[in-house]
């Protein structure tokens, strides 16, 4: 299991580094990743998140990083086009997040995990669906095909994988706030803390500007 953010081509992109990556694909989030894929994860997010205000929020800044910044700090709440995904090692079969799905969602597999019901992430065609039947999970990639390739694993094998995922979620956090320090000076404590709040999670410590 890991934590995936759906990523695309940064054409353009030049307000920091990022890594050069294939349109319509996912990253894994974890303590492992370089520099620029931090970079990349943290355009993306913010990218989530780059609406034009309304209503009660301020107008953007005129600063261009500030700019794009402005949902990711001032959205109640964000969005990050991802979630978890899981791969059968013995068969090759992997269940990924749906078009539905948000990384910030990712808790919702706890509450699979301890009552079941059917989880879905997405609207046909290409629905991937998880249900559970007793102490078996069953995660379907295509409910909408008969023959849809499935896993199968029993719950305690779900609840590991969470807490890996969890793990993954955190030391990325960690990572990014220190890359914040470097690469966004001033906005290092707004923005690991926005973070934090996509992912769930208690915001780590900053570094000192």
């Amino acid at each position: 299991m890991q934590p995936v953010l759906e990523t695309y081509a940064p054409d353009g992109f030049d307000l920091w580094p990022v890594a050069e990556i294939e349109p319509f694909g996912f990253l894994p989030l974890s303590g492992a990743l370089s520099p620029a894929e931090v970079g990349t994860a943290v355009m993306r997010i913010a990218g989530c998140n780059d609406v034009d205000p309304d209503g009660d929020r301020p107008p953007r800044p005129a600063d261009a990083v500030d700019s794009f910044l402005h949902g990711l700090l001032t959205f109640d709440i964000l969005f990050a086009a991802g979630g978890l995904r899981i791969t059968d090692n013995s068969t090759g079969v992997t269940f990924q997040p749906g078009c539905c799905d948000g990384l910030e969602d990712w808790r919702d597999w706890h509450r699979f995990a301890d009552d079941g019901g059917l989880l879905g992430f997405g609207h046909d065609p290409g629905s991937p669906v998880a249900e559970r039947f007793g102490d078996t999970v069953r995660l379907t990639v295509n409910a909408g095909q008969t023959d849809s390739p499935v896993i199968e694993l029993s719950v305690i094998e779900l609840r590991h994988l969470l807490v890996g995922a969890e793990r993954d979620l955190a030391d990325f956090l960690a990572l990014a706030a220190d890359w914040a320090s470097r690469h966004l000076p001033g906005r290092c404590a707004p923005v690991t803390a926005a973070l934090a709040r996509v992912l769930g999670l208690p915001a780590p410590a900053t570094p000192p500007a």
